[in-house]
């Protein structure tokens, strides 16, 4: 193992490529830990031009992206025939691994990391720069499962002086979109279907497209629908089920347009979901054991329990016409007494609800199930003058009681 390269100190070797060795190493002139990212340039003239091209290509990519999804670039440099780049060191696991561990993470744990990469990619996208290697090797994620892209090697920007081979296909195959795999120009589109297959993979447990060889998936990417995932994954709600066909739609244009679409209809879905009590600790080490009382409740667990509460629940689906006062109307004329809507009329400022609207004519098919009224607020003084028949006869009762004691006690 090399000792040096450039400025930086190697201190161990973390992984291989196939195109060089990813070293931890130390930058002594600030002295912080930094991942070396080499490829060896001891090929063909021809090739090492394209391989150094292309190395360059992924500095250039991902240096000009600043964004806390995507993996910061500090340097580049090149030390005889070894071409680098020095990139932020990341302590964490490659989403890969964790997959491969066997083990189901939870669908809103899921959904986190699929819509901070999605938030990342869409950054990348508004910069002019497709990833166009999306896949669960080039995820890390870290603690916190905070997610980091890596590895724009093969990226295209628009100013990219690297050109593609006619018929020469980049990115591995069991991730590729079907225009990479017909070999046609792609955009940001490219980018959402890679991560549509890697979210199928991640809520079904097996990827959409599999087969003995590269030449089956490439078929299974181009002519099979796969079965939505909920039916691998009973766990899986059927708005994923929806969210996950459009991104794997065959068509570009049924996709989503861009990855910021995708990531807002990630989190819609994810805020329609309790927070799960099991969600696998992917990075974090377990917290150190302590004696604890019997059914006690952590307070850090009541806290986390709060805050999800208080989170908005999305309303996806939902129409126009229940966001409005007129709506609120023609609930509480549907499920309140004529003076609870006389109230709800005077507190929203709008006419009573005979006067705006005919409730027989409200199709049955426009109402939200267990969609309840707003209680329209009453002063004290109005509710001293107008006191409920319910209180008047429980006052009633009461009095007649104690009357009744009274007589009793006189009598016997």
């Amino acid at each position: 193992m090399i000792s040096q390269l450039g400025r930086y100190e190697i201190i161990s070797e973390l992984g291989q490529g196939a195109m060089g060795v990813v070293y931890k190493a130390r930058d002594p002139l600030i002295e912080r830990l930094v991942a070396i990212k080499t490829i060896n340039l001891s090929l063909a003239q021809e090739e090492k031009e394209e391989y150094e091209a292309r190395f360059y290509q992924e500095a250039k990519a991902a240096g000009r992206l600043s964004h806390p999804n995507i993996v910061t670039i500090y340097d580049v440099g090149k030390c005889g025939d070894i071409a680098y780049i020095a990139m932020e060191f990341l302590e964490g696991r490659e989403l890969r691994d964790i997959l491969d561990d066997g083990r189901h993470l939870p669908v809103d744990q899921v959904l986190d990391l699929v819509a901070q990469v999605a938030r990342g990619l869409a950054y990348a996208h508004e910069n002019g720069v497709v990833h166009r290697d999306v896949k669960p090797a080039n995820i890390m994620v870290v603690r916190d499962d905070h997610v980091k892209i890596t590895d724009f090697g093969i990226a295209r920007m628009a100013t990219s002086a690297v050109r593609t081979q006619t018929g020469m296909v980049l990115g591995s195959p069991k991730y590729m979109s079907p225009e990479q795999v017909m070999g046609k120009k792609i955009d940001q589109r490219s980018d959402v279907f890679s991560l549509g297959v890697m979210l199928y993979e991640m809520l079904a447990g097996q990827a959409p497209f599999a087969g003995e060889n590269i030449n089956a998936i490439m078929y299974q990417t181009l002519n099979t629908v796969p079965p939505p995932p909920s039916t691998l994954n009973p766990a899986v709600p059927e708005m994923l089920d929806f969210i996950v066909a459009k991104a794997l739609a065959k068509n570009v244009d049924d996709r989503y347009p861009d990855a910021s679409e995708f990531a807002m209809d990630l989190r819609a879905c994810r805020d329609t979901m309790p927070r799960s009590r099991d969600r696998v600790g992917v990075v974090n080490p377990p917290p150190p054991s302590r004696t604890q009382i019997p059914d006690a409740i952590p307070a850090m667990g009541l806290a986390e329990a709060d805050a999800e509460e208080s989170k908005p629940v999305a309303t996806m689906g939902l129409s126009a016409l229940f966001d409005s006062s007129e709506a609120t109307m023609r609930l509480a004329a549907m499920t309140t007494s004529p003076e609870e809507t006389e109230a709800v009329a005077k507190t929203l400022k709008v006419g009573r609800i005979t006067d705006t609207v005919n409730i027989n004519a409200i199709p049955t098919a426009k109402l939200q199930a267990g969609a309840r009224p707003t209680p329209a607020p009453v002063s004290q003084g109005e509710a001293e003058r107008k006191p409920s028949k319910s209180g008047n006869l429980l006052l009633i009762i009461i009095v007649l009681l104690v009357l009744a004691g009274v007589v009793s006690l006189f009598f016997f």
